[in-house]
């Protein structure tokens, strides 16, 4: 069996993550003989950073990170990923939500040949408006992935530890662990597997964040709302034109001397600068997006670790 590093990003769950790390030292040691797990306090808030500290003492195989402020589930995860030291990675949420017994599942099928296997929830336990809005996140994702896969994507996954190559030179504030892995690879997978409710705690991902996660991923990461503007405006063309030519006709063959209709034509007015206001603010999304990456903001900085070196990490 390879060698395993579990990435867990840490927010908000001082009360939980103990019992995550405590389900792997059952699991990980049937799994494989060369094993860590790789913790990213995202600055939660909370007692986080001294629990996790505190696993690194009880448990030899447990490092933890945390970064200077909280920078997002992606960026943490982007964080641990570099951080790993072993053959294939499993990404897992803090929350007791992933059944750490479905993780040689995931291996197995790596093993196999496939270079990313996604644990799917049979059912997800998150609430009507979370749920909703994460399926409307997978449907963007395929646009943007280019991958059947991507309407099974979940935090739950295994891939091989070679395919962070493909982006171990990105920069910037706006991160996507699932586009970046097709940066590397288009060999995907996914099984369902069991995903239990939060005993512990609330999500901290609302909808209103995953609604702004999706926004920042199509337009950071694919240029589909470019290509739609575009269309949009070729229709706006379009519509006008043949608006231009039910005029002519009318003046010709009905012999009319004006057009009658204000509401009409305060209506037609409103629609094309409508489409040009959208147009325009989908263009400046764009730009805001080169902006930042001008100025080289960086996706994370670790503050603190339970290692005496951090410099690999940072980025």
């Amino acid at each position: 069996m390879p060698s395993i590093s579990v990435v867990i990003p840490v927010y908000r769950s001082q009360d939980s993550i103990g019992l995550v790390i405590e389900q792997l030292s059952k699991v990980l040691p049937t799994l494989t003989d060369t094993y860590e797990a790789v913790l990213v306090e995202d600055n939660g808030g909370d007692n986080g950073w001294d629990v996790i500290q505190q696993l690194s003492q009880d448990y030899e195989w447990v490092r933890g990170y945390r970064l200077m402020r909280n920078y997002g589930q992606h960026s943490a995860l982007l964080c641990g990923i570099r951080a790993a030291k072993n053959e294939i990675i499993v990404t897992m949420d803090d929350d007791l939500q992933h059944p750490t017994e479905k993780i040689k599942d995931l291996i197995a099928l790596v093993e196999e040949g496939y270079d990313v296997a996604y644990g799917t929830p049979e059912k997800e336990q998150h609430g009507f408006l979370r749920d909703v809005a994460s399926q409307v996140t997978k449907i963007v994702l395929q646009g943007a992935m280019g991958a059947d896969t991507a309407r099974s994507i979940s935090a739950f996954r295994a891939f091989r530890t070679s395919l962070r190559d493909a982006f171990v030179e990105y920069r910037g504030p706006l991160v996507n662990i699932d586009v970046l892995l097709t940066w590397g690879t288009t060999k995907f997978t996914a099984i369902p597997t069991p995903h239990a409710p939060r005993t512990i705690g609330a999500s901290n991902y609302t909808f209103g964040k995953l609604v702004t996660h999706t926004f920042n991923m199509v337009t950071g990461f694919s240029t589909l709302p470019l290509r739609f503007a575009s269309v949009l405006g070729l229709t706006m063309t379009g519509f006008g034109f043949v608006l231009l030519l039910y005029v002519i006709l009318s003046q010709i063959f009905i012999f009319r001397y004006e057009v009658p209709g204000f509401t009409f034509l305060a209506s037609v007015i409103s629609i094309f600068a409508g489409a040009q206001l959208f147009t325009l603010g989908i263009i400046g999304e764009y730009l805001a997006r080169m902006h930042l990456r001008i100025m080289d903001k960086p996706a994370y900085i670790v503050g603190q670790s339970t290692e005496k070196t951090i410099e690999n990490v940072v980025s």
